[in-house]
């Protein structure tokens, strides 16, 4: 764990910061609303995963940050405290999975996307939304981070497509600086 957690003294204020704007995208992204579960990944304060409650039938929110999962716990979410590259979830669990603006920020970028892999149902959806690295915003945004010494790494979209198995199908959609990496198992 690192000396300062960027996250825990976040929380409190987090939601109001940045407030989730872009629920119909998400609804487009994810293809909801859909019968089943949800697995938000990295999922925070549960900003995200709140708005969707209505249009899937269970919600599961895992994420490291104790200060977030609070947060997420007063939306009278189901969170629970888990690194993403070790979710104690079995195989094909959940018909939608979902980490909005994390990947960047977990220790093992490869290992999380198989763990995500692992526990989408076949024919389940798997939706990454991250900055675009690509694009000059989410570069000042990186450098920002880094100086912050947060524990960002950013990948571009295309990479975050190659790092899952050939059996996915893979579409990638962008709008300004940010953009959606749609899995398909």
């Amino acid at each position: 764990m690192p000396l300062f957690d960027h996250f825990d003294f976040a929380a409190p204020f987090y939601d109001r910061a940045i407030p989730f704007s872009r629920l119909e995208k998400m609804l487009e992204v994810l293809d909801l609303p859909v019968s089943g579960t949800l697995l938000d990944a990295g999922g925070g304060t549960g900003r995200v995963a709140a708005a969707l409650q209505t249009s899937i039938d269970r919600i599961f929110l895992a994420d490291i940050s104790t200060g977030m999962l609070a947060q997420a716990r007063s939306k009278k979410l189901t969170a629970l405290c888990s690194y993403t590259e070790t979710l104690p979830f079995p195989p094909d669990s959940f018909e939608r999975v979902l980490m909005v603006d994390a990947l960047h920020h977990v220790i093992d970028q490869p290992a999380t996307l198989r763990e995500l892999w692992r526990v989408l149902k076949p024919g389940g959806r798997l939706v990454i939304e991250e900055p675009d690295i690509r694009t000059s915003i989410v570069k000042l945004l990186a450098l920002a981070e880094k100086l912050a010494l947060m524990r960002s790494h950013f990948i571009s979209p295309p990479q975050i497509a190659a790092l899952f198995p050939p059996a996915a199908k893979i579409k990638i959609e962008t709008e300004g600086y940010n953009a959606w990496v749609i899995v398909q198992k």
